[in-house]
Formats: C-alpha cells, sequence, structure tokens
C-alpha cells in the first residue's frame, strides 16, 4: 500500500499534475489497441478496464451493519458532500486546464464550436423574438456570452458547451401563448424571472442534497432517444424557417432560402466525406474536418450577395433581425427585470413552471454532459456533475434577472466540441507489437525510458505543444503504477532510438506508420477554447460587429440546422438500429455485437426507442408543449423497471444498451446500473 501510495505522488519534473483525491485516484485508461474504425468527429465506444469504486463502500457498510446500530436514512445524506468532492478533486487541475490550450487543436476548435453554437441559437430564438417581441439577437448572445464565461472560470467541466436551446425556447414560447389572451394576465418577462428563480432553487436544493447521482440511472437508452428528439427538431427548425419565409418575403427570395439551405446542407457532408476518405494528404483532410462548416457559413453568405441574388437577399424578413445600437435589449427595455415587482397569485403561479424547467435542465445538462465526456473519448480529469448543476441554477437565475433565456447544455455542440479536441495518432500493428507487462518493482528503475517510449507510440500531429507530451507522458506513468498492460510497438521504438538506426530504416518505420489506422489518444482539455467563443458572441453584440451578423440569410441559418439535425440522426444509436435491421446480413462485419441479440429483441428495443420519441415530438406540436421535460425524464423509469421484463436477456440489454460515460466518469454520480 505505500509504495502504490508513493507512485501516485506527482512527478518532480519541471511541469507535472497533482492526483485526484483518494475518491478518483485513477487516470482514465488509453484506449484498447485494435479499436474499431473510428468516425472522423464521433468515435466509437472503448471498454474501460476500471471497476467503478463499490468494494469499499461495501466493506465499510458491512463493517457498519455488524458493529453498529442501523442509522437513520436522513443521517445517510451527506449534505453538500457531492459538491465538495467535485471541488476537491477539480482543482488540482484549474492550472493545466489553462495550460494545456497551448495546442492548435484549441483554434479549430473554437471557430468550428463558436459557428456551431451561436447560429443555431439565433436561429432558434426567431421564433420566439417575432412572436413575443421580448427577446432579440442581443439577449441570446449575451446568455451563451454568459454560460461561457461562467464554464471557462468556475466549471468543473469546461468542455461542456452551454447556450440557447430548442427545448428552452420551446418552453419560453409556451409559457407567452399560455397567457398571451389572458386580459389580466402577468407581465410576461417578471413571470419569467419568477419561473428562473422558482427552477434555480430547485436546482441549488438538488446540489446540495447529491440528486444529481440519479445519473447513475442514465443509459444510452434515454440519451440516443433524446438525442434523436433533438435531431428531429432540428431538422423541423430548419423547414419552419424557410417555409416562414414565403409569409414574410417575396416568392423569388424565399425559394432562394431554399437554395441556400440546400447548398449548407450538402456542402459540410461533402467537407467530412473528403476527410474521410483516403485522398490528398491527412493534414487536408484534417483541415476539411475542422473548417468545412465555418467556410460553408461564409461562402454561402457571400452566394447570397452575388450577381442577381442582390436585390431579392436584401428585402426585409431574408435575414436576421438586429437592435440599432450596441448592448442594448428589444423594446428598449432596462437590462434589469423588476421581477419582484409581480403581483403575489402569480408568483405561485409560477412554481410549477419553474418544477418543470428544473426536470428539463435536469435531464438535459446533465445528459449533454455525459455524451461530451463519453467513454469514446480518451478523458484523464474528473468530472463535476454536482457543482456545474449548482452553476446552473446561478445562471438560470440571472438569466431571469436580466430578461435573457436561459443556457443549458447543447446536444449535439457539447460531444462534437469534445471530438474536435481529440488529437489523433496512430494505432499499434498486430504483427510488430509485443506485450510488455509493467510491474511496479521494475519501473522505477527505467522510469524515464519507459516514459520517453510511451510518448512516443504514436506520431502526433503537428500542432501538438509539448505541454501536451508532457502530459500524456504523466498520465501514461500514473497506468504503469497501476500494472496495466500495453502493446509497444517494435516499429515505434526503433524509430525513437538514436545511434542505433539508420537513415533507410527510419524511412521504412515511417512508412509502417503512415500505414497504421488513426485512432483518437489524446484530448486537449482546457478552458480556452469555451471561453473564447463565448468571448466572440460579446463582440457580435457591438454595433459593427451585429450588423456582419445581421447579412447571414436565414436559408443559411436553416441549411445549418438541416446539417447539424442530420449529421446527429446518422451517427444515433437508433439510426444504427434501423440500420441493421435493414441491412443485409452479408453486408455486415462479423465482429458486429448486433449479431448476439435475437432480431425480434432488437426491433423490440428499437420500437420502444421510437415510442419514447414520438411522445415527446407529438406534445411538443401542441399547448401542453410545457409538460415535454416530463416525457423526457420518464425514459429513464422505463428504461429500469420496465425494459428489463420485456423479454430481453442479461446479455442482450449489455448490448443494445449500456453506460454512456466510463466507470471513471461515473465514480463522481456513484457508479451506474
Amino acid at each position: 500500500m505505500s509504495s502504490t501510495a508513493h507512485q501516485r505522488r506527482p512527478s518532480h519534473s519541471s511541469t507535472h499534475y497533482p492526483p485526484l483525491s483518494p475518491s478518483i485516484s485513477r487516470p482514465r485508461p488509453i484506449p484498447p489497441n485494435n479499436p474499431p474504425e473510428p468516425p472522423l468527429t464521433l468515435l466509437h465506444s472503448t471498454t474501460s478496464p476500471i471497476t467503478p469504486f463499490r468494494s469499499a463502500s461495501r466493506d465499510a457498510m458491512h463493517t457498519q451493519h455488524t458493529q453498529k446500530p442501523k442509522r437513520k436514512w436522513y443521517k445517510k445524506i451527506r449534505v453538500g458532500y457531492g459538491m465538495y468532492n467535485d471541488i476537491r478533486n477539480r482543482i488540482p487541475w484549474y492550472v493545466s486546464d489553462w495550460t494545456d490550450a497551448c495546442n492548435y487543436r484549441v483554434i479549430p476548435s473554437t471557430w468550428f464550436i463558436f459557428f456551431a453554437n451561436v447560429l443555431p441559437g439565433l436561429a432558434f430564438s426567431l421564433d420566439l423574438i417575432e412572436t413575443t417581441g421580448q427577446y432579440g439577437v442581443q439577449e441570446v448572445l449575451l446568455s451563451s456570452f454568459m454560460a461561457a464565461f461562467v464554464a471557462s472560470f468556475l466549471g468543473g467541466q469546461p468542455l461542456l458547451i452551454s447556450g440557447v436551446t430548442g427545448p428552452i425556447t420551446v418552453f419560453n414560447k409556451t409559457i407567452y401563448d399560455i397567457f398571451e389572451n389572458k386580459a389580466d394576465g402577468p407581465n410576461y418577462l417578471h413571470f419569467i424571472g419568477w419561473t428562473y428563480l422558482w427552477a434555480a432553487i430547485f436546482h441549488w436544493i438538488a446540489a446540495v442534497f447529491n440528486a444529481v447521482q440519479g445519473l447513475k440511472y442514465v443509459t444510452r437508452f434515454s440519451c440516443d432517444t433524446f438525442g434523436f428528439y433533438v435531431a428531429a427538431v432540428y431538422v423541423q427548425y430548419g423547414i419552419q424557417v424557410v417555409t416562414r419565409q414565403f409569409g414574410q418575403t417575396s416568392t423569388p427570395s424565399a425559394f432562394l432560402g431554399i437554395i441556400l439551405a440546400i447548398l449548407t446542407l450538402v456542402l459540410p457532408h461533402y467537407f467530412n466525406s473528403v476527410a474521410s476518405s483516403g485522398y490528398i494528404n491527412k493534414h487536408f483532410r484534417r483541415f476539411c474536418a475542422d473548417y468545412g462548416m465555418p467556410i460553408t457559413i461564409i461562402a454561402m453568405t457571400g452566394l447570397a450577395y452575388w450577381g442577381r441574388f442582390d436585390q431579392y437577399v436584401l428585402e426585409n424578413g431574408m435575414t436576421l433581425p438586429t437592435t440599432p445600437t450596441s448592448f442594448q435589449p428589444a423594446s428598449d427595455r432596462p437590462w434589469l427585470v423588476r421581477f419582484w415587482q409581480l403581483e403575489g397569485k402569480w408568483v405561485g403561479t409560477a412554481l410549477p413552471f419553474g418544477l418543470v424547467l428544473f426536470i428539463l435542465f435536469y435531464f438535459d445538462a446533465n445528459v449533454s454532459s455525459l455524451i461530451a465526456q463519453g467513454s469514446e473519448y480518451p478523458l484523464r480529469k474528473p468530472p463535476g456533475f454536482h457543482w456545474d448543476f449548482f452553476l446552473l441554477g446561478i445562471t438560470t437565475f440571472i438569466a431571469g434577472l436580466l430578461g435573457i433565456p436561459a443556457p443549458n447544455g447543447l446536444i449535439p455542440q457539447a460531444p462534437l466540441h469534445t471530438a474536435s479536441l481529440v488529437v489523433i495518432g496512430y494505432e499499434d500493428t498486430s504483427s510488430s507489437s509485443s506485450t510488455t507487462a509493467i510491474d511496479n518493482d521494475n519501473t522505477q528503475e527505467s522510469s524515464s525510458q519507459e516514459r520517453e517510449r510511451d510518448v512516443q507510440l504514436a506520431e502526433m500531429e503537428n500542432g501538438q505543444s509539448d505541454g501536451l507530451r508532457r502530459t500524456k507522458s504523466h498520465t501514461q506513468t500514473q497506468t504503469h503504477a497501476n500494472g496495466l498492460t500495453r502493446r509497444i510497438s517494435n516499429a515505434a521504438s526503433e524509430i525513437r532510438r538514436p545511434n542505433k538506426a539508420s537513415e533507410d530504416s527510419s524511412a521504412k518505420s515511417k512508412h509502417k506508420i503512415e500505414e497504421r489506422r488513426e485512432v483518437p489518444v489524446a484530448v486537449v482539455e482546457q478552458r480556452v477554447s469555451n471561453l473564447a467563443q463565448g468571448c466572440l458572441c460579446l463582440i457580435l453584440m457591438t454595433k459593427p460587429f451585429e450588423h456582419v451578423l445581421g447579412l447571414i440569410p436565414k436559408g443559411v441559418l436553416a441549411g445549418l440546422f438541416w446539417y447539424m439535425g442530420s449529421d446527429a440522426l446518422l451517427t444515433s444509436g437508433v439510426t444504427a438500429k434501423i440500420l441493421y435491421l435493414i441491412r443485409d446480413k452479408r453486408a455486415t462485419s462479423p465482429s458486429e455485437e448486433l449479431h448476439r441479440v435475437r432480431k425480434s429483441r432488437i426491433l423490440w428495443f428499437t420500437i420502444i426507442e421510437l415510442i419514447g420519441f414520438g411522445a415527446t415530438f407529438a406534445i411538443t406540436q401542441t399547448i401542453a408543449a410545457i409538460g415535454f421535460p416530463v416525457i423526457i425524464m420518464l425514459l429513464v423509469p422505463l428504461r429500469v423497471l420496465v425494459v428489463p421484463h420485456l423479454g430481453f436477456t442479461e446479455e442482450e440489454l449489455g448490448i443494445l444498451d449500456g453506460a454512456v460515460a466510463s466507470p471513471f466518469t461515473m465514480e463522481s454520480v456513484g457508479g451506474s446500473i
């Protein structure tokens, strides 16, 4: 035990990172060798060899039962323990969250997530802006900046992207529709302010009493169903944007919007196809993956003002509405909403609305956090679910105070942000590798050689910084201390041994490395990309840049909706099962895990997911749309209490469903079911 504790102490090199607390004492494992072929961005899941921390708690409970009387249930609730544990585990990494940003991956990630966050947020708010007249572009931009600022400086999960989502715009618009025709109805912004305040109080209570641990029951079933719903909402909103233009502009202008939308849909998919192909070289392909979507937005906006299109795009209603002055909210109201002046009878009425908003954010924000920290990403820093949920209550309260839409975790932007920060290396070839067991007794003698060899196992891309190399070395050293087994590439070792390889052998080894498949080897975990894209939103609030923002045609925004929605649908777990059912068995891989599941069970499981999606989508099309978060939340007990009794074997459920994140991440909420 003493040797293990000694090995967990930080390295005495020039750059080191402190160890995790005892509750999360082990780093994320390195993904196993020879993983399945990864797509360009969202990679397939890998299974972590680390088991959840359960044995110690079981032993302690057993001792407690045998030696002491059973404690009352209320004494078992450790108030604030989840937040305290998150802060204690995350603080040692705070400095590295900023220093690790010295990496090229941060630059394309910032631009990508900026366009993927602000433009859909503005497009989502178009209906809210045009219907209520209480919100404008300035409010949406300020909401995005506030969320990024809080997450970057105070958040426990800085990779999580928050902003204005489709569900919150549906929620706010439904409240407006309910009270719109009431003669003695409440002041809209005052009522929203109290709704947000009640929701914030529920957030704080849930965080303090560790209610976020309910995430242990959230599996891929709930996430896939909710993600499928969000993707469908993106497609629906894109259709609404282009069809609404037929009543706002002339017919030629409306058809121009459709042309721009279709081109904006197709071009990013074309860039992704080039990036995933084997043509040209890897640097060009990576460039297409990083900048394909921003280039498309800029190019399609310029196309709208080219040639004879100019006269149509300049019509009223063709572009985003903007305010005449900088940092000025809609309808020339003051920024501070005096919601405490609301009549007392409406304060109590806002309580159930606040509870519904709390349910929505509990599921939406935490699920986006889980997906953004999924097991397919080689992350190494601990999460902070309880603390971030407490911060979400603060930002919700501030949003009500300023009269802006409440920011929330974004799907699919949050996982796409993590995917854009993945550093790609090369897998080891089974033909030229040997298995080396790292023993604790032998690591201290040759620790420096082992670190150097492990850091250089993969051919990292050109933009990688020395800081990230040292980070990877430190992580792998900790992995050795836990006695993990690594496959060491002989080819990679030979090319790194100076004075032992000639120029010809080096060229031959490099050629072998180029032939290996690219796999994720690290993620640039930092706070700068989120903060930078938030600051860009703040810059857009100034008059010159808001004018540029106002030049973007609505058709381009509709195409962006279609692209993000279709991309999410194509990578959805629900879609994967549907495609498996209709695909010829001879065209599927022999190693496909679904082969071990009866097709009737796959069909039944998929139907249940589609029923959950259909119920959620259907209710949002009615006046009862305010209750759609309840339908979403019911997916969790449906999976835990009902699905296991519908004829599935334990092995089949293990293949069809499972934990979203790795055990390392789920330790923060007490493991997973």
